[in-house]
């Protein structure tokens, strides 16, 4: 059996041409005008983002696991009072000291914490009596 060339002309004109078509869409997919260096930062700034993300939900876990109730701002140590998101040692000392409290709004009241500070504890604070 011989293979003459002329049987294969009709396939190589329309193989070769896109073939060349083939090669030239992928070097074009794969250019997206970015050098290496400006890959790996926007990797950087993504893992960051991933790290930070991330670190937030399992703070907020930790803070949901560590809720067992409302605390009673006349009654709680200094240690429970810590336990509130964002208060600071010097605002649970000023708790402490300016017992008692007719309701948890009177943190505001008397300027211990800021209201966006109180809005952030709302939910998680009494005052008992």
């Amino acid at each position: 059996m011989q293979f003459r060339g002329s049987h294969f002309l009709p396939i190589l004109t329309i193989a070769f041409p896109l073939t060349i078509i083939i090669l030239l869409a992928m070097i074009v997919a794969c250019n997206s005008g970015e050098t290496p260096d400006q890959i790996r930062q926007r990797t950087a700034q993504a893992t960051e983002t991933m790290r930070r993300d991330t670190k937030a939900v399992v703070e907020g876990v930790k803070e949901g696991m560590g809720h067992d109730g409302p605390v009673d701002i006349n009654k709680a140590s200094r240690g429970q009072l810590l336990t509130l998101p964002d208060l600071t040692e010097r605002e649970a000392d000023r708790i402490i000291a300016d017992r008692p409290f007719a309701n948890a709004d009177d943190l505001v009241k008397r300027r211990i914490i800021t209201p966006s500070e109180f809005d952030r504890i709302r939910d998680r604070v009494i005052a008992g009596r």
